[in-house]
């Protein structure tokens, strides 16, 4: 069906598809009840029953995806002619503690927070979902949409490629997705087009050797010092070895070592991260860092096992789908509701179906106006102005209703 009628008119009245205060409520206890059971990554059982039941409710039909969670629902039928555009929400949460001492709907988990956003993302894509499926009823919808609610972001190297692997994207010809921005305003969005993510893999490091008595250093092998040049010496001989324009950068998180402080241990452990801002680099990036860690515990007599996992590469945003977004933003809110937004070096799965399909991530801002603190992500004190559903769902459903003329 056209919506000529719709589409050539200026502003948030041109297009259907805007949220009723009665659905926003519900999706903000929706989104409260998924941030007060928080589940990690491929153990989402409960919030996928909540999903599920929710759109049911809605007479659509979710089916959940061959790993146990998670959930793919089309809204329409596909007919096989132009495919369909995807909205994709992550719903796992993080292994930390909520450390929100007054809120009412913090995790009752042990250890357990929403600390990245992504319950907001789930209500995001299930408002819009809900919203799309009253409009297909009407007959405004032109062609159908998928929903994809996407377990294990967390986990490397992702949940997406088991989503992939299971036919998320059979009919699917480009993907939207946004992800909360404590730094951006609540009733806008950050865009990028081209690289909006940095790659990100893991780095376990063992070195061995024999120890000895820090009085005879000289007859050992110094695992400290050899594990001190490993931390110190790899980041600056990897920034020499390729353009420093892609911005590979090996970070470390963990080290640990030795029991007695006149002891030289026989092993030592080191553990880390590996960003990287172009994607062609971060392709050479396993040989290069290897390489780099053999030579400098080599040169120290230790001897380096080394487990390189393969993580993601960066999120890469098509013009024309970042236009789409911008479009729609600007049609709901205006065009000062859209800014420009940098690369992370933030590592995001959404990057696999990217690699497979055009697509577009947005920074969906959750700060609540005039607040001066930033509660960052992957912090245990992390929390949403929730009036940022609203705007994700009316993002999500204006792209889709503009994407179809």
């Amino acid at each position: 069906m056209s919506l000529e009628s719709e589409v050539d008119l200026p502003g948030e009245a041109a297009l259907p598809g805007v949220l009723s205060e009665e659905l926003h409520a519900e999706l903000v206890l929706f989104r409260r009840d998924l941030h007060m059971h928080p589940e990690l990554g491929n153990q989402e059982f409960r919030t996928t029953a909540a999903i599920k039941e929710r759109l049911e409710r809605a007479g659509l039909k979710p089916r959940v995806l061959a790993v146990g969670t998670g959930l793919v629902c089309d809204i329409g039928e596909w007919d096989g002619g132009r495919p369909m555009l995807a909205l994709r929400a992550d719903i796992d949460g993080l292994p930390i503690p909520d450390m929100k001492t007054e809120c009412s709907y913090r995790s009752t988990v042990p250890d357990r927070a929403h600390a990245c956003g992504h319950d907001v993302h789930t209500a995001v894509v299930l408002g819009a979902g809900l919203v799309l499926a009253e409009l297909d009823k009407k007959g405004l919808l032109p062609r159908p949409v998928r929903l994809i609610f996407q377990p294990a972001e967390e986990v490397l190297p992702g949940g997406a490629a088991d989503a992939i692997d299971g036919g998320v994207l059979e009919g699917v010809g480009k993907m939207l997705a946004v992800h909360c921005d404590p730094r951006v305003d609540a009733g806008k969005i950050g865009l990028r087009n081209g690289a909006i993510t940095s790659a990100c893999d893991r780095l376990e490091i063992s070195l061995d050797g024999p120890g000895g008595h820090t009085a005879r250093p000289h007859l050992t092998t110094d695992l400290v010092t050899a594990a001190a040049r490993v931390i110190t010496d790899v980041p600056a001989i990897v920034g020499r070895r390729v353009d420093t324009r892609a911005g590979l950068a090996v970070t470390w998180g963990r080290i640990e070592s030795g029991h007695a402080p006149n002891v030289i241990p026989q092993h030592a452990e080191l553990s880390g991260t590996v960003r990287c801002l172009d994607i062609d680099a971060w392709r050479q990036a396993p040989d290069i860092v290897v390489a780099a860690i053999d030579e400098v515990a080599n040169l120290h007599g230790a001897k380096s096992e080394i487990n390189y996992v393969r993580g993601v590469p960066p999120v890469v945003n098509d013009a024309d789908v970042t236009e789409l977004m911008r479009e729609a933003m600007a049609v709901r809110r205006g065009d000062d509701s859209v800014e420009s937004t940098e690369q992370s070096l933030g590592g995001e799965d959404f990057s696999w179906y990217l690699q497979r399909i055009p697509g577009a991530m947005a920074r969906l801002g959750v700060r609540t106006p005039g607040e001066r603190t930033v509660r960052d992500l992957h912090q245990g004190d992390f929390d949403a102005d929730e009036s940022a559903i609203t705007v994700g769902v009316e993002l999500f459903t204006a792209a889709a209703l503009l994407d179809a003329v």
